[in-house]
């Protein structure tokens, strides 16, 4: 046995354990429930972007700055498959994850190589987890006992084992961890690029999520009273050692706040069961406002009130603009783009129909909302990689087909950077695109558009039906997008994908897929 399986049953004889890894009796799964939990989950993503090698992964390769709820979601997703009780679902998960990190390496701005694999760094991250845990547990009133934190110590090493890094680069023991994690904090930790993102810009510039898209100043309102306090508690509550040596300053009250702040979400578990679990954000997460699911549809009549509210506040107390981001585009990460597929103000219905049919977007804005998933104002290749990886993951594809998509877009990235690249630095400028964009659609980008469709189609009758549909798009089965028999043709599929990815023409159900947040 190798692989994730290998970890799985090292780590369940090593606990001495039978039964599932994890479930719902175990303390590792209830951190799901626990609303604490995100306020948690996000210092140690503070932690873990304070490593070097984790931090200049997440500079090169994450979307988390442009897409952090699509981010967010996936991450939920993959927990949830990790932490069930579907013993299959939990090691294709794990080796789904093996083969995005293997993807994950290069060097940083100091020339140092980083690896996604590399042992001690993923170590780190499940350290940073568990260590946010105890600390939620103890800010929310609730300390963990000794017994109770060598159990949920022990299902976290567990965890790391169903990975594969059964080598043991966690400490055996709860007692000889503490030592570990402190050398880690105090020799290794870095006010990295990564940290000061998460830190300083993307709290105060994280994009509604999309039920609240259509809400703007509703979001800005809560967005600028969320996000500093968010900053502020996060701060707060890291290791003491690292925060004077990153020289993260700890504002006035901060610690009254932090404990505030964890004894009001702990509140919430008083609440009557079921009202607040994991699985209910991530299908509210999930969700889109053209949805057919009907929680959807009882989400959007609620948001037409909150718009019309938001309307009588902009006539009340109108909000000063928006600062722009530090790459030049507006706070919300799409240009004046809409996810419904309009450009703010231009008056185009959604989709981007108008009298004549299809239109042709500005190219610095269709560059922004969708080539550009990394946010670092150039494209290539972990902006495509993203778009891949998102894909794959929709899909919830398995080899070989994950890697075919890989490859069709890896082929296209070739072909983009020796037409685009016209300075040779190995990427290509927003200009760059701008001037030459009649050139995005080659055979290479035919060629995505073929096996997109291929590992669509699951039953392999060369059309596309509504369960494929809804898992490629999540949105509902728009039937005007359909032949006459109701299903989505290899030719359409393939005609629409091209217009939109040559930046052609707004599509209401690419928009989404591609540039929501």
């Amino acid at each position: 046995m190798t692989g994730a399986g290998a970890g799985a049953a090292t780590a369940t004889e090593g606990a001495g354990r039978s039964g599932p890894l994890f479930g719902p009796g175990t303390r590792f799964h209830r951190l799901f429930d626990d609303p604490c939990w995100a306020v948690a989950m996000i210092r140690a993503t503070v932690l873990e972007a304070a490593h070097p090698q984790i931090g200049a992964a997440l500079v090169d390769s994450s979307t988390f700055v442009t897409h952090p709820w699509r981010r967010f979601t996936n991450t939920l997703r993959s927990l949830q498959r990790m932490t069930g009780t579907d013993e299959p679902a939990r090691e294709r998960e794990a080796a789904r994850l093996n083969r995005m990190h293997g993807r994950l390496n290069g060097t940083d701005a100091a020339n140092r190589p980083y690896d996604a694999m590399d042992p001690a760094a993923r170590a780190w991250v499940v350290a940073t987890m568990f260590e946010s845990a105890v600390i939620m547990f103890r800010w929310s009133g609730r300390p963990l006992d000794q017994a109770a934190m060598e159990e949920l110590y022990a299902e976290f090493r567990r965890f790391l084992a169903v990975m594969g890094d059964a080598s043991g680069q966690l400490p055996d023991s709860l007692k000889d961890f503490w030592p570990y994690y402190d050398r880690v904090v105090e020799e290794e930790l870095e006010n990295t690029q990564a940290l000061r993102t998460i830190l300083y810009h993307l709290f105060d510039h994280v994009p509604a999520p999309p039920l609240l898209e259509g809400l703007p100043t509703v979001w800005a309102a809560g967005r600028a009273l969320a996000g500093p306090t968010i900053g502020a508690v996060t701060v707060a509550s890291l290791p003491e050692a690292f925060r004077r040596r990153a020289g993260l300053t700890e504002i006035p009250g901060a610690q009254a706040l932090t404990q505030s702040t964890y004894l009001a979400l702990g509140a919430a578990r008083l609440l009557p069961d079921g009202w607040i679990t994991g699985e209910n954000l991530l299908d509210l997460l999930s969700l889109s406002p053209d949805s057919d699911d009907p929680r959807a549809r009882a989400l959007a009549a609620v948001g037409d009130g909150m718009k019309r509210f938001g309307a009588f506040l902009r006539l009340v107390t109108p909000l000063p603009d928006e600062p722009d981001r530090p790459d030049g585009r507006g706070s919300g990460g799409s240009s004046g783009w809409t996810a419904a597929g309009g450009t703010a103000g231009s008056g185009a219905p959604a989709g981007g129909a108008t009298a004549g049919g299809a239109v042709r977007r500005g190219a610095e804005e269709f560059f922004d909302a969708v080539l550009d998933q990394t946010g670092n104002g150039h494209l290539d290749w972990p902006d495509l990689a993203a778009m891949a990886r998102e894909l794959s993951g929709r899909l919830d594809l398995d080899e070989p087909e994950e890697t075919r998509l890989y490859n069709a877009f890896a082929a296209w990235w070739r072909e983009l950077q020796s037409t685009l690249d016209t300075d040779g630095d190995g990427r290509v400028s927003r200009q760059e695109y701008a001037e030459a964009v009649p050139s995005l659609a080659g055979p290479a980008l035919i060629r995505v558009a073929e096996v997109l469709f291929d590992v669509t189609d699951a039953d392999g009758n060369q059309s596309i039906d509504a369960d494929e549909y809804r898992a490629l798009f999540r949105t509902g089965f728009r039937r005007e997008l359909l032949d006459a028999d109701g299903t989505y043709s290899r030719t359409a599929f393939i005609k629409d994908f091209l217009a939109f990815m040559a930046g052609r023409q707004h599509s209401t159900a690419y928009d989404p897929l591609l540039t929501q947040a």
